[in-house]
């Protein structure tokens, strides 16, 4: 069935290793973006078609929103086999007041690394700045053309990717896109492109890792994307 070959997580623009607070965080923020009160989406999409994402974004959240359906779709579909297996258990009763690992709060997800002990699902500051982290030479001048910008088309994205010393690779890997799809986001190969939905996710992404505004940047990448649509 078209529902069982879904990928719910891309649907709310997340990773299969996202937190609870994340799921609902992205449930809220796609139900913001792809509302009927938001007007400048309207000039790119139709209202069925923001209608038709709403839908898919109500259905992600009522199986990934839940531990025990989101266990099951994980386990249907394959995701957190890699290094990881998600423990969507619920914790061990222990006497009021203790501050053991079992008492914690119910909605943090735990894993288990094979091989060792328990540990918890949130990566600590330190690794997570330091992956995210970007080192690079700031310039005055092109921190200005960023900021003036309203039109970011892929060639901009990629001349902001490369001053802010992103490789392909590791963009690739800390969005979980494609590098194909990075490609064809930066050269605008709309034959090698989803549907204008996805595309927006993948835009999005693109831009959390650069620290751009992604709402502004995926709206503006979105309209330009359409009006290349339509000169074909």
């Amino acid at each position: 069935m078209e529902a069982e070959k879904k990928n719910y997580y891309e649907v709310l623009e997340i990773s299969t290793n996202a937190s609870p607070q994340e799921i609902e965080n992205a449930y809220v923020r796609a139900k913001n973006a792809y509302s009927g009160d938001s007007v400048a989406l309207y000039s790119l999409m139709t209202k069925d078609e923001c209608d038709s994402v709403l839908q898919q974004v109500e259905e992600a959240y009522s199986i990934i929103g839940f531990p025990e359906k989101r266990r099951e779709y994980d386990r249907l579909r394959g995701f957190n086999q890699s290094g990881f297996v998600v423990n969507y258990s619920m914790p061990n009763p222990t006497p009021q007041g203790s501050n053991t690992f079992e008492n914690r709060p119910k909605e943090t997800i735990q894993y288990e690394d094979f091989g060792s002990n328990l540990i918890e699902a949130k990566v600590s500051k330190l690794t997570a700045q330091k992956k995210f982290n970007l080192e690079f030479e700031e310039s005055v001048e092109f921190e200005k053309m960023i900021s003036d910008c309203t039109d970011y088309t892929g060639p901009f994205l990629k001349k902001i990717r490369e001053y802010k010393n992103v490789s392909m690779e590791r963009m690739a890997e800390m969005t979980r896109i494609s590098k194909t799809h990075l490609t064809a986001l930066e050269n605008e190969d709309l034959p090698k492109l989803p549907a204008d939905v996805y595309v927006r996710g993948y835009v999005y992404q693109y831009a959390k890792v650069l620290k751009l505004n992604p709402d502004i940047v995926a709206t503006s990448y979105l309209l330009h994307f359409k009006k290349l649509k339509n000169q074909k």
